[in-house]
C-alpha cells in the first residue's frame, strides 16, 4: 500500500538512543488518512509520539468498510525501496500487481509480503467482483543497511503457523513467537503476530525481554496488560518484557509487533526508505523519469506521481518527536 499524503513529510527514524527501556504503557492515537476515493485509513505508525517499533516503521488500520456498492481499495502503480510492505486481512481480498509480474490474491489470514530492496514498483485494488466487506492493516518494515539493496520480490504464504492457548490463537506472520517461526522472509529479529480471543478468554503471551513490542487493536473489546485498547488504537509497551497478559471482554483481534530495536537512523519519505535527503530526491527523480523501479503491468489506471519534496534539509530527530 502507498503513503498517498500528497503533503508527505521527511523524517529521520530509527537510532536506539530513544528506545523505552523498561516495560511503559504508552497509547498511541491514529490520524486519519484518505486512502484513494473510497478508503479511509487510521495511521498509527509513524506517529506524533513515536516513529518505530522494532523494525516496524509504518502501520495503517482499516475498515472494516461496506464495500458491497463502492469499488473498494484503489490504489495505483507507486514505487517501495528500502523496506518491505506486509499485507494482513481479516476480511475482504486485495490483488497485488507487481513490476516484478506478480498477480496475487491475497485474502483474509494469509501473508502478502514484498520485499522493495532497490526497487520495486506495485498496485493493490479490491478484486471484481469483491466481498462486502473490507478490513485489514498495512504494514513497513524497514531493511538494514546490510540489506536495503537486495533484489525485489514478493511472496504469498497461505498456511502460516499458530501458537494457541485458552482462548487464544496467535498466528505468526513475520519472524518468530514461542518458538514458531513464519515462513516470510525476515532481515532482522522481529515478530508480528495476529491474535484472536474469545469472549472472556484470559492469557499470558511469552516475549522476549530484548524486544520493543506494541499491539494494535483491529476489533472487539480487549485489555493489554490492563489497559483498554479499542479498535484503531495503539498501545506501546517498551521493552524489558517476558510476557503480556491479555484479556478480551468480547470477541477480539490484535496485531503483536516487536523486534530489536532498530540501531540504524532511515530516512523515510512517501514511499521511500533510505539514509539521507540526496537519496529520497535521486529516488524521486528516478521515479518521476520512468527509471529503475519498473512498470507494473494490467492496471487499469494511471501510475501515482510522486509528490512535491519540501524546501527544507533534514534534521535528525531519533525515534520519537
Amino acid at each position: 500500500m502507498s503513503n498517498l499524503d500528497r503533503q508527505a513529510a521527511l523524517s529521520v527514524c530509527g537510532g536506539r538512543g530513544f528506545v523505552v527501556a523498561e516495560p511503559v504503557r504508552e497509547l498511541l492515537t491514529p490520524r486519519r488518512v484518505q486512502l484513494g476515493e473510497s478508503t479511509e485509513v487510521r495511521r498509527l505508525l509513524p506517529n506524533l509520539g513515536r516513529r518505530m517499533v522494532g523494525a516496524w516503521a509504518f502501520v495503517d488500520h482499516y475498515g472494516p468498510d461496506d464495500i458491497a456498492d463502492e469499488p473498494g481499495m484503489q490504489v495505483p502503480p507507486h514505487p517501495h525501496m528500502g523496506l518491505q510492505t506486509v499485507s494482513w486481512l481479516h476480511d475482504g481480498e486485495v490483488l497485488h500487481r507487481d513490476s516484478l509480474g506478480s498477480l496475487r490474491t491475497v485474502r483474509p489470514r494469509e501473508l502478502g509480503l514484498m520485499t522493495s530492496g532497490r526497487a520495486i514498483s506495485h498496485s493493490e485494488e479490491s478484486p471484481k467482483p469483491h466481498a462486502r466487506f473490507l478490513h485489514g492493516a498495512q504494514l513497513w518494515v524497514a531493511l538494514p543497511d546490510t540489506d536495503r539493496h537486495v533484489e525485489p520480490a514478493f511472496e504469498h504464504h497461505t498456511d502460516l503457523p499458530t501458537v494457541t492457548a485458552p482462548g487464544l490463537t496467535a498466528t505468526v506472520i513475520l519472524g518468530g513467537l514461542d518458538g514458531s517461526t513464519s515462513p516470510g522472509t525476515a532481515y532482522t529479529p522481529i515478530v508480528g503476530a495476529d491474535l484472536a480471543l474469545t469472549a472472556g478468554a484470559e492469557a499470558r503471551l511469552p516475549l522476549e525481554p530484548d524486544f520493543e513490542y506494541a499491539v494494535l487493536s483491529m476489533s472487539g473489546e480487549a485489555e493489554v496488560d490492563g489497559v483498554p485498547v479499542l479498535p484503531g488504537s495503539m498501545l506501546y509497551l517498551g521493552c524489558g518484557r517476558t510476557e503480556l497478559p491479555l484479556r478480551a471482554a468480547s470477541d477480539a483481534g490484535l496485531m503483536l509487533l516487536g523486534g530489536e530495536p532498530f540501531a540504524e537512523e532511515i530516512v523515510m519519505w512517501w514511499n521511500f526508505v533510505g539514509r539521507s535527503h540526496e537519496e529520497i530526491e535521486q529516488a524521486r527523480a528516478d521515479w518521476t523519469a520512468g527509471a529503475r523501479f519498473g512498470e507494473v503491468l494490467g492496471y487499469d489506471g494511471e501510475r501515482l506521481a510522486a509528490p512535491e519534496l519540501p524546501p527544507v534539509a533534514l534534521k535528525p530527530r531519533g525515534r520519537v518527536r
